[in-house]
């Protein structure tokens, strides 16, 4: 697993876009918002503006936050570049919304599950996650047909047993150890 040199803050994450009331990632409409840096450099990537760790702008938990309770209606999705180079911040924001509100929170990592499981610095976050999808694009198993993945080899994790909407290819609901 390559870990970048970290400039990960607890008190902000760096954004490179929101993305408000969108239906694309993830069930229902959802407040996206796509995070700078990403470490896996996936051929392919449909993102590839989002791996430069300096890129977009630094926003606050506070401000984040802010915009997740503006709309009342749309649960929350964390993408990038990858949240998982982010963690302190992302975890803070993901703690503040599961004590502040009530939506879901899905999150997109080019790690593997099992990988972020044997870290004790990128596992914080599972707790406040409802769904994972896990692993990196891999060109060759792309796949148009899948939901909320781009190649087969991704993974869609219900890491809590509240999600009543079920994705078709999803693996059943693994507890956190």
């Amino acid at each position: 697993m390559s870990m970048p040199p970290s400039s990960s803050r607890a008190d902000g994450i760096r954004v490179l876009d929101i993305l408000h009331q969108t239906m694309a990632d993830g069930p229902g409409l959802r407040t996206s918002i796509y995070c700078a840096g990403c470490a896996h450099g996936c051929p392919g990537c449909h993102n590839p503006q989002s791996w430069d760790f300096r890129g977009g702008k630094f926003m606050t938990i506070d401000e984040l936050l802010a915009t997740v309770k503006a709309d009342e209606f749309s649960n929350v999705s964390f993408s990038g570049g990858d949240p998982f180079y982010q963690v302190e911040g992302f975890t803070e924001l993901a703690r503040r919304i599961k004590a502040e509100t009530n939506r879901t929170i899905w999150c997109w990592t080019g790690f593997l599950y099992e990988e972020i499981l044997e870290n004790e610095r990128l596992s914080q976050m599972l707790p406040y996650i409802d769904v994972l999808v896990d692993g990196p694009y891999v060109e060759a198993l792309r796949d148009t047909g899948l939901l909320f993945r781009g190649s087969s080899n991704q993974r869609i994790i219900h890491l809590t047993p509240e999600q009543e909407f079920i994705t078709p290819g999803a693996v059943p609901t693994i507890p956190l150890r």
